[in-house]
């Protein structure tokens, strides 16, 4: 038990000393990604004023029934590229939410940049 709090200590320090530094703007908005045990939700987001500008999740849409797999990350990350190009947005900072850039946090950066966003 003491390792599994360990792990999330580390990722709530991890998640904090990212934030610090990364902000979105209209211009460039955060690209925010949360991986749970079944599903994963991206949010591109306005931090400026406080919104979000759309979202892509395993959930609902037509990414729905994708595990968070390495191989369905690149195809949120498609889909949310696509969706961003529809919005007129190009440019984005990538925001891993104290996740390590490895695995299906990458592979999500990896779809976004097929599709063309630029980090």
């Amino acid at each position: 038990m003491k390792r599994l709090i360990m792990k999330n200590v580390r990722r709530r320090r991890r998640k904090l000393h990212v934030r610090k530094r990364i902000s979105g703007t209209v211009e460039r908005p955060r690209i925010s990604v949360f991986k749970s045990n079944r599903h994963l939700y991206v949010q591109v987001i306005d931090d400026l004023e406080g919104k979000t500008l759309l979202s892509v999740s395993s959930q609902g849409g037509e990414t729905k029934g994708l595990k968070p797999s390495v191989a369905d990350g690149e195809k949120l990350g498609i889909s949310l590229g696509k969706k961003m190009k529809e919005k007129k947005i190009t440019r984005a900072v990538f925001d891993r939410n104290g996740n390590l850039y490895h695995g299906v946090v990458k592979a999500v950066a990896d779809g976004a940049r097929k599709a063309g966003i630029e980090f």
